[in-house]
């Protein structure tokens, strides 16, 4: 979704961010405040001093800056998650939940979906699907407690699917608007038949750091 005239300054962004999230292990204290500081202030010189058109310059940093945020922060939660006690656990509970949520919307959706949920953004998705999705959330993460997570109790197991669920369908509804605002169908096509990348990760970015959140300061 780069600018043409701005593709130094995007691939310069995507490597950078790619390591980005490395900083969550890093041995520095601060290492990611530190990182993503660091980014900041260097892209927005690099912009600066590399001016195209001063009326889109503002959109342009933003675009830019956001792509720091929206992947490599978001995505970085996975690194902590995996940090965690049963935290492998809780990274293929979190897969569970958004996959099962992801399939019942669809199915549901498609079969007795009559509402719009929010047509300007996605016309194909109904409140009739969102609202199947997360029951079949709740029903993976149920699966789940009862093949290899013991340990999560059938609360923990409703809450992390109510809340993983839907922030999972509320990243799939921000990546299409996304898409939307860039005019493109999808936003990749590494792969086949697929979408992009962002097409197969755009709900876990949402839900990586609540899953984290809720493992680190709720469950016990």
């Amino acid at each position: 979704m780069a600018l043409p005239e701005r593709r130094l300054e995007g691939w310069i962004a995507a490597v950078a961010g790619t390591f980005l999230p490395l900083l969550y292990i890093a041995p520095l204290p601060y290492g990611m405040p530190l990182g993503l500081t660091s980014l900041v202030i260097s892209f927005s010189l690099l912009f600066l001093f590399r001016i195209r058109d001063i009326r889109r310059a503002a959109g342009e940093v933003a675009l830019v800056l956001m792509g720091f945020l929206y992947v490599p922060l978001l995505l970085g939660h996975l690194v902590l998650l995996h940090g965690l006690p049963a935290g492998v656990q809780w990274i293929f509970l979190m897969m569970v939940i958004v996959m099962a949520g992801d399939s019942t919307a669809y199915y549901v959706g498609s079969t007795l979906g009559r509402t719009k949920l929010y047509p300007a953004v996605s016309p194909n998705k109904s409140v009739e699907g969102a609202l199947g999705g997360l029951a079949g959330s709740v029903v993976g993460a149920l699966i789940a407690r009862a093949t290899f997570f013991p340990m999560l109790t059938v609360v923990d197991c409703v809450a992390t699917a109510l809340l993983l669920g839907l922030l999972g369908q509320l990243g799939d509804l921000f990546e299409s608007l996304l898409k939307r605002s860039c005019g493109v169908k999808d936003s990749g096509t590494i792969v086949p038949g697929h979408g992009g990348i962002l097409d197969r990760l755009d709900s876990i970015l949402f839900a990586a750091p609540a899953a984290f959140y809720y493992a680190y300061f709720v469950f016990k």
